[in-house]
This record gives C-alpha cells, sequence and structure tokens, in this order.
C-alpha cells in the first residue's frame, strides 16, 4: 500500500521500493501464521470472517483511519499549536488520502490503475455528500427529537457507513466483469 501511494505521488525509489517488499513479505507471513492458528483454533469463527470478509475489512479501515484523522488533529492543534480551522483540514486531506487507499487496494482489491483518478473524484464527491448527510441528520435527531448528541454521532456513523460500504462497493469500486480478484 505504501509502495502504491508513494507511486502515485511519484516517489520511485528502488531501495525504498525493495525495502516496502521486504516488509509486505514479512507482513504477509505474520499474516498467513495468524490465520493459519485462527482458523485452527476457532474454525466456526473463521468461516463467518472469511465470508464477511469485505465488510469487516471495510470497518476495520474505517477505523483505523479515524483514529489517524484523531491523531493528526492533536499533533497539528495540540503539539504545533495551528488553528482549529487549519488542524482539522490538514486531519481530514490525511483521513481522506488514508480513507481511499485502504479501501482501493486492501478492502476491495481495485488494483486498476486506470481508474484511480476518476475513482478519486468519485471518492471526494462520496464524501462531500457523507459531510452533508452528516450535518442534516445530526441536525435532526439532535434538535427535532431532542437526542443525546453522542448517541445521534453513534447512530448517523452507522447509517452513513452503511452507505459508503453500498456505494464503495457497487459503485467506486465496483469490479467489472474481466477484472481478476486478486
Amino acid at each position: 500500500m505504501i509502495i502504491i501511494l508513494g507511486n502515485l505521488i511519484g516517489f520511485k525509489s528502488s531501495k525504498f521500493s525493495y525495502f516496502m517488499s521486504e516488509v509486505a513479505f514479512e507482513v504477509s507471513k505474520l499474516y498467513f501464521k495468524f490465520r493459519n492458528n485462527f482458523s485452527r483454533c476457532w474454525p466456526r469463527f473463521y468461516y463467518f470472517c472469511d465470508r464477511n470478509k469485505i465488510l469487516i475489512k471495510c470497518i476495520l479501515a474505517g477505523a483505523a483511519v479515524s483514529l489517524i484523522d484523531l491523531v493528526v488533529l492533536f499533533i497539528c492543534y495540540r503539539l504545533f499549536a495551528w488553528s482549529l480551522i487549519i488542524s482539522t483540514s490538514v486531519a481530514f486531506i490525511c483521513y481522506f488520502l488514508f480513507s481511499f487507499t485502504l479501501q482501493k487496494f486492501w478492502t476491495f482489491r481495485n488494483f486498476n490503475q486506470q481508474k484511480t483518478a476518476n475513482q478519486l473524484v468519485m471518492y471526494f464527491v462520496n464524501a462531500f455528500i457523507g459531510l452533508n448527510l452528516n450535518g442534516f441528520f445530526m441536525y435532526q435527531l439532535v434538535n427535532k427529537y431532542h437526542l443525546w448528541y453522542l448517541l445521534a454521532q453513534i447512530i448517523v456513523n452507522i447509517t452513513i457507513g452503511t452507505y459508503n460500504f453500498i456505494i464503495y462497493n457497487f459503485v467506486i469500486f465496483k469490479k467489472e466483469k474481466n477484472e481478476i480478484s486478486r
């Protein structure tokens, strides 16, 4: 993923690529060891996870980039003492780029480089729609239905997360009939 992100922004170093391929190999070995132990110890749960792996990956990627968003926001606002607007903007840009990269290459295993620019635009439009839906639903749940704001945000996050999964799976990262799954 880091190699692909580096290539997308134009960073093409042979030493960097070699190092990252070695890291990827070691991570793959750890993953297969974990997967084999997991399937041996909890076969039913493993079967459930294997059948729903795209949904589970989407949730994990969302949680990971949310953590990245919070960490970047904290670093920019507290440690660098930047304004809140600049800090949240930088955090959103990091969130957006990591989210797109994880969803495209890890969750949906979409390695088609010709579609990346179009997918990035659709992903941005979808993020803008999600931002507006978030504001609309929060206003409705908190001001009209007098729901506690944190409970309302949990409900809205689940709703928008479900919407995002459907849009990612069936529109943005949709597999064409001639594409090979990896």
